[in-house]
């Protein structure tokens, strides 16, 4: 091992072991699943929008989106401008009726309980919602173990194959294990916490990253040259968002970036942020830290993909292209000790995004499993110490799948993610907002618009129909932009053509709308 992957490493331990810490510290705090799942519903505004925001940019902030931008260039912007505009819509239409209506709603933890509250359901609502939150967590956490895998391995593969796939798979055993080691003991308070220092790392390490890159890339020459002797002849068409490889950019491409924004509405993760927060005073404050950071993280991560064509000595490829960050680091941050350990640091903006969102995912999957199929379903009469063990037994099996789901080198970043993200945003996004804003949504059209929603997202993105191939395959068109108008009519529908909401149900709609007048 040369000394320049031991000053890495260092930085890497040092990191590491403050999050373990963090969760170590937490655990002493943690006494019931209240605790564990929505620490007491206690964050700071500043903690909410950071770990909110970092729980919400994994990997693919600082891997997948630059790696798009690096091969395709600003065509799909289209991505971050549709991710920015749903934060906002989540932030100010969402984030203070969900807080409200969950606590009214028999003071509901999870997601899938404020479901079965809210519509007064059977328990169906409540076992579904809670499998589809497995399902799509697995392979979701499975892109962040991913990443983490990929940080390594380009760090220490040394150059090779074999040694490549070796480090991948060391790589992947390190990230899940600390992942899991700090979830497992703090829960959500230690989660949020270590999400704080990691919105912060990641922030810093991606605005100052290209801009060093830049000004040391235009320092005797100009971009539009620099990209010229990569391959770009056009630079105008690179960094034109209406193009893609110099050919404009088609109608599906535009509605399909754009439909990521709709993801926003459905993420578990990011709306137990919401029902977290301490007061409605602070979610304003929350609200503005949050858009701030997201805007910044988007320009930022475009500007990594960007510049980093123009920058890295070597082109990289489809199988690559996520590990631009890597190698910007890598290039920039070279010669002496002290760089390196600052390049070491910088780095670990990478492990931050990775964990920031790992960690949550995992538990607000293991908040189903114990909240609403084993204390809600199988044993109603369990203790608070029984159904906080079976919460931490569930991060770790459901880290486990993921790390299975993970095992492939090859596997893209952005494509576990965009699947999802689809999957939830379709499954959850409507529920959400009909189950806020409109008094007649019941619980049947709620259960047949999220299984319509999940069905149609799987259907679109796996079942090859078309000649052999799926239909989002052959029609360019994101399963978002299908699946959430397909789950928002049906839930509808359904809701029209059934038993209208009894009225215990329409005066604790009644009595949200008091509190917010």
């Amino acid at each position: 091992m040369t000394s320049t992957n031991v000053i890495v490493l260092s930085a890497f331990a040092f990191y590491m072991l403050v999050m373990i810490a963090i969760g170590a510290f937490y655990s002493r705090k943690t006494k019931n699943n209240e605790d564990y799942f929505l620490g007491g519903r206690a964050l700071g505004g500043w903690t909410a929008a950071l770990s909110a925001e970092a729980s919400d940019m994994s990997g693919w902030l600082l891997m997948g989106l630059p790696g798009t931008f690096y091969l395709l260039g600003s065509g799909d912007i289209w991505i971050a401008i549709g991710l920015l505009i749903g934060t906002v819509l989540n932030w100010f239409f969402v984030s203070a009726k969900l807080r409200r209506y969950t606590i009214v709603a028999g003071n509901s933890l999870t997601i899938p309980s404020f479901f079965e509250n809210r519509f007064k359901d059977n328990g169906a609502l409540k076992l579904v919602s809670a499998i589809i939150i497995a399902v799509f967590f697995a392979v979701y956490t499975a892109s962040a173990f991913s990443s983490g895998a990929k940080l390594f391995a380009t760090l220490f593969g040394g150059g090779t194959d074999a040694g490549y796939q070796s480090a991948y798979f060391i790589g992947l055993i390190i990230a899940a294990a600390v992942i899991l080691i700090y979830t497992f003991l703090g829960g959500f308070r230690a989660v949020c916490t270590t999400d704080l220092i990691q919105g912060i790392m990641m922030i810093i390490a991606i605005l100052t990253v290209p801009i060093i890159a830049y000004t040391v890339l235009t320092f005797d020459t100009s971009f539009s040259a620099a990209l010229a002797s990569k391959g770009i002849a056009d630079a105008g068409s690179f960094i034109n968002p209406v193009t893609v490889n110099g050919s404009p950019i088609s109608v599906n491409q535009v509605v399909s970036g754009l439909a990521w924004g709709l993801g926003y509405f459905g993420m578990p993760h990011i709306l137990v942020r919401f029902m977290a927060i301490k007061s409605e005073k602070e979610i304003k404050k929350s609200r503005k830290i949050a858009i701030t950071w997201v805007t910044i993280a988007f320009i930022a991560s475009f500007l990594i993909g960007i510049v980093g064509r123009a920058y890295l000595a070597a082109q990289l490829d489809d199988t690559t292209s996520e590990t631009v960050f890597i190698r910007m680091i890598q290039q920039l941050f070279n010669g002496n000790g002290v760089l390196i350990f600052i390049g070491g640091i910088f780095l670990c903006g990478i492990l931050a995004a990775i964990m920031s969102t790992a960690d949550s995912q995992l538990l607000v999957t293991a908040s189903a499993i114990s909240e609403d199929i084993y204390k809600g379903k199988l044993k109603k009469n369990a203790s608070e110490k029984s159904a906080l063990m079976v919460g931490r037994i569930s991060v770790v099996v459901i880290a486990v799948i993921a790390f299975l789901v993970a095992m492939d080198p090859k596997s893209s970043i952005m494509g576990l993610v965009s699947d999802a993200w689809a999957g939830f945003g379709a499954a959850f996004g409507p529920v959400i907002l009909l189950a806020l804003f409109w008094k007649r949504s019941n619980a049947k059209g709620a259960l047949a618009g999220m299984i319509c929603g999940a069905l149609s997202v799987i259907a679109w993105d796996y079942i090859p129909i078309i000649g052999g191939q799926t239909v989002g395959a052959v029609t360019g068109l994101y399963s978002l932009a299908v699946g959430f108008p397909v789950a928002l009519v049906i839930m509808i529908v359904v809701s029209l053509c059934t038993k209208a909401p009894s009225k215990e149900i329409t005066d604790e709609f009644e009595s949200i709308k008091k509190v917010e007048a």
